[in-house]
């Protein structure tokens, strides 16, 4: 993929590498210089990125069990027995 310089030198990132990395108007990048090389990184400086991966579930305990328990049974879930 390449990305051309503006006048006021500003680039449009692909709109794959935007989607992929969920940036949308507004989201902020970290740059970084390594030699000749820039490198951009999606900030992630905030309070759900932070967390993420700092809570442990219970053995035994899935993801879906958990929404089920907040969310309630949703259409189609299969009923536990």
């Amino acid at each position: 993929m390449e990305a051309t310089v503006a006048e006021r030198g500003q680039i449009t990132l692909p709109k794959a590498v935007r989607d992929a990395l969920g940036l949308s108007k507004g989201s902020t990048l970290k740059v970084e210089l390594d030699g000749s090389r820039i490198i951009l990184r999606k900030n992630v400086d905030d309070a759900i990125s932070r967390a993420r991966g700092r809570f442990k579930l219970p053995a035994g305990t899935s993801t879906d069990d958990v929404m089920r328990e907040l969310r309630g049974r949703a259409p189609g879930d299969p009923i536990a027995e």
